[in-house]
């Protein structure tokens, strides 16, 4: 498992102090939607030019225009940019013809998404790298604490392919999560939020190869 640093709901200044902190922990980092929504494209080649060989996760949410959202991604630097599993197929067979065009990645987020016919087509439209996202307003109701399950299990039928989970992801749910082999842990606040955020990290990454 590799871990992923989400930084969302920051400041540019919080998201760049952040990184100073924890930066060399993170093998991928995500410039979240709201930072994204706030800044633009300017933070993405900020952060990418500080910390060329992270891979660099633009958390886009493309649910429409797919090569014209994606070229900005890439072009700024990222080297995946995620679209919505509920797009239309032209918007995400367009985001997937200029990553490869490209040499990038596309991750199709799963939020909201539970039909498994659904991941069957995106995975004929060519997907190969999906997150499996449980968001912030889900985290806040119980009983959609385990809903990701059944698919990270369909997922790794899949020849091929890759996925993350996204959402309330801390020390104590990675043991829950292990059996299921997600590929990437993308981690939040219980890094960013964390007292001491490099203490967190590196319990995280302990308890990822333990």
């Amino acid at each position: 498992m590799k871990l992923q640093v989400a930084l969302d709901r920051l400041t540019e200044e919080q998201c760049l102090l952040m990184l100073e902190e924890i930066g060399d922990l993170a093998e991928w980092i995500e410039i979240g939607t709201g930072v994204i929504k706030q800044y633009g494209m300017a933070i993405v080649a900020r952060i990418k030019k500080d910390w060329p060989n992270a891979v660099l996760v633009a958390d886009m949410k493309t649910c429409d225009a797919g090569r014209s959202e994606s070229s900005q991604a890439f072009l700024a630097g990222a080297d995946v940019t995620t679209v919505m599993a509920f797009a239309d197929d032209r918007t995400i067979a367009e985001s997937l013809q200029i990553a490869d065009q490209q040499g990038k990645q596309v991750m199709v987020d799963l939020l909201g998404v539970v039909d498994l016919e659904r991941v069957n087509r995106l995975y004929e439209l060519g997907v190969r790298l999906f997150s499996v996202h449980r968001g912030k307003d889900m985290q806040e109701l119980p009983e959609q604490a385990y809903t990701g399950i059944p698919m990270m299990e369909h997922l790794r039928k899949l020849s091929d392919v890759r996925f993350s989970y996204a959402g309330g992801v801390d020390e104590h749910a990675i043991a829950r999560l292990r059996p299921y082999r997600p590929d990437v842990l993308i981690v939040g606040s219980a890094i960013t939020g964390a007292p001491d955020r490099r203490a967190a990290a590196l319990r995280i990454q302990g308890e990822m190869t333990g």
